[in-house]
Order: structure tokens, then sequence, then C-alpha cells
């Protein structure tokens, strides 16, 4: 089954020239993906008597278009390749116009609140999800992710004020 939501980009999604940033995209492919569980009884909102969450393992995003602030998106999303553990999920962003934006793919896994355990992905709830067969990119899936070479202590990441969170606020 394919689910669609209507986005509009605002000021805290765009970058240099008033375009859409990669994380704003992400965010938005997240909070798709979190709608179209909810309407099929799996999603956050569903947690407390689901007892399960989806946890997001990987992404793979291409970008053909990068929208601007301000624009109305269509985004398009759907489980395909659900398995025991894991399953996938594609997207595609489409502009006012109908033009593909961004394609994505993600994978994910199905945890036990209560047990903090990964779960079996049963029939019932594959069911609900209806998945398809196509994917948006050619490789089906996700590449394993490689440890790095270098140790993590010499790898330098840029974090930005925002991006810390001092009042432990879940905001």
């Amino acid at each position: 089954m394919i689910y669609t939501e209507k986005i509009k980009t605002g000021l805290k999604d765009i970058g240099k020239e008033n375009k859409i940033k990669n994380r704003a995209i992400l965010e938005i492919l997240e909070n798709v993906a979190s709608y179209h569980s909810d309407e099929v009884g799996y999603g956050a909102n569903n947690m407390e008597k689901t007892k399960l969450s989806w946890i997001l393992l990987d992404w793979k995003l291409e970008i053909i278009k990068r929208p601007k602030c301000g624009q109305s998106l269509k985004v398009n999303t759907w489980g395909r390749n659900m398995q025991k553990f894991f399953t996938y999920r594609d997207y595609e962003i489409y502009d006012e116009a109908n033009n593909l934006c961004a394609i994505a793919t993600s994978k994910w896994a199905l945890m036990n609140t209560e047990e903090g355990k990964i779960t079996r992905i049963t029939e019932k709830i594959i069911n609900k999800y209806r998945p398809e067969e196509r994917s948006v990119f050619i490789e089906r899936k996700l590449d394993k992710l490689e440890v790095p070479k270098e140790s993590m202590s010499s790898i330098k990441y840029k974090v930005l004020r925002k991006d810390i969170d001092l009042n432990r606020s879940y905001a």
C-alpha cells in the first residue's frame, strides 16, 4: 500500500540558497513513515497498546532536485521486502509541478518495548502494511555498514549548538 502525505517546507528546513537541507529531508521522510505506521496501527501513537516500536537502521537518499523554502511537497512511501526481523521502506518526493525531487530507501527493525529486544515481524503486521514490490533503486538492499579504518576517536564531528539539549527536554 502506498501512503501519501502533503508537506510544506519551512524556515527550519532550509540552508544555502533557501533550499532544503538533507537533514530536513530525512526528518520529513521519518515523519511520513511514522504517519503511515500510525494509520495501520503500529506507529508511535499505538506503542502503549502494541508494545512495539520501529527502529530506523539505515538510509539511502538521492536528491534529484532540491526543493526551496515554502514549497508544497507530496511524499509517497511504502513498505517492501518485509522479512522476519527487518523491512525496507521506500520514498518519493514530488514538488507542486509533480517533478520528482528525491528518492530514498530505509531499513527498519521492529522492537518489543517491554523486552527491549528486536522482535519478529508477524504476518498480521505484514498484512496491515500490504507491502509493494517496487523499489526506487535498482539495488534492492542497502549495503552493510563498514567499520571505519581509523579510530572513532580520531573522527571529528561538527556539533551545532542547536543540536545539544542542555535541558534534557523532548522538544
